[in-house]
């Protein structure tokens, strides 16, 4: 039953990979959330760089938008989506908003397994109150959204089980 869950687990988020748009040529902080952003001098400074590679332009703005640490009402995280689109001219809003869906997703059930992985392996049990943070997330942005069928189906599998 695992195994078979996790092929199939495993060809969904391949196939969901295949549908970004973007290419991976951007500097990419991969843990750019509010805990890791400080005010010096009056201008924004990044901390915890040690994760950071070339990605998708999509990814940081994910990690910001929809993180697990702060709950943000959906309005507002439609406005700072809506913010990032203005100030960049030449971007196609279509794929930035497949890129930014797909990677939210791919990122939070990420963050599940690794918050899980702290609290079992390292006893950092404050992390399993965050898990419920990223499924709503998951769950904002791929409901009624056709792109993840396929996945909404397979973990309805395991919530009915």
């Amino acid at each position: 039953q695992r195994l078979i869950f996790k092929k199939k687990f495993v060809k969904i988020v391949k196939n969901l990979i295949k549908k970004i748009h973007y290419k991976n040529v951007t500097f990419v902080h991969r843990d750019f959330h509010v805990s890791n952003l400080m005010m010096v001098k009056n201008k924004i400074a990044v901390i915890d760089t040690q994760d950071a590679l070339i990605g998708n332009r999509a990814y940081d703005l994910a990690s910001l938008i929809d993180d697990v640490r702060i709950k943000t009402s959906k309005n507002t995280k439609k406005k700072l989506f809506e913010y990032y689109l203005k100030s960049q001219k030449k971007i196609n809003k279509l794929h930035i908003t497949n890129d930014f869906e797909i990677i939210s997703v791919l990122r939070n059930l990420k963050i599940i397994g690794i918050f899980k992985r702290l609290a079992i392996r390292d006893k950092k049990r404050e992390y399993l109150k965050l898990i419920p943070n990223a499924w709503n997330l998951i769950e904002l942005r791929s409901k009624n959204n056709n792109k993840f069928k396929n996945l909404n189906d397979l973990l309805d599998t395991i919530k009915t089980n």
